[in-house]
């Protein structure tokens, strides 16, 4: 599988690891910065993260930075995206199964290197169940489709 990875400084350390993990695994993967763990500004990485997965140039998406929720409202700008933050597997799979999720997000100081591997892995091998779902996700890239609550 195309993957890219997007972290800030905070995570720099975390995506290094997971990188080389997910190569050793023969997945492709584009390595989207930061090059040093020199503080940066997590959106900048985001939205590039975000345009690798839109355009097609990658399949899925790994975001991450210190608490994962900052580099995830990034991606998350961007009308092609859902990306969801999760710190267990069973979230991670939950969120390709249910909601198609294409980038997934952690935070390295929250989840260690083995949690990390193990929630990649669930959203990696968990595929998108469509049906009932569909509907639902055709939502989130086309807000007009929503209806007024009963």
């Amino acid at each position: 599988m195309r993957i890219a990875i997007a972290s800030d400084h905070a995570a720099f350390a975390l995506k290094g690891l997971l990188a080389a993990w997910l190569a050793g695994q023969g997945h492709e993967v584009r390595d989207l910065g930061p090059d040093s763990d020199a503080r940066v500004d997590y959106p900048d990485f985001g939205y590039r993260l975000a345009e690798a997965v839109a355009s097609g140039a990658v399949e899925r998406g790994i975001a991450l930075c210190g608490s994962g929720i900052g580099i995830s409202i990034a991606v998350n700008r961007h009308p092609a995206m859902r990306c969801a933050l999760v710190s267990e597997p069973l979230s991670a799979a939950l969120a390709r199964e249910h909601n198609d999720a294409n980038v997934v997000a952690l935070g390295a100081r929250l989840v260690g290197d083995d949690m990390a591997k193990a929630c990649i892995t669930a959203f990696l091998t968990t595929d998108f169940a469509g049906g009932r779902h569909q509907t639902r996700v055709d939502k989130l890239g086309a807000p007009a489709l929503a209806k007024e609550p009963a």
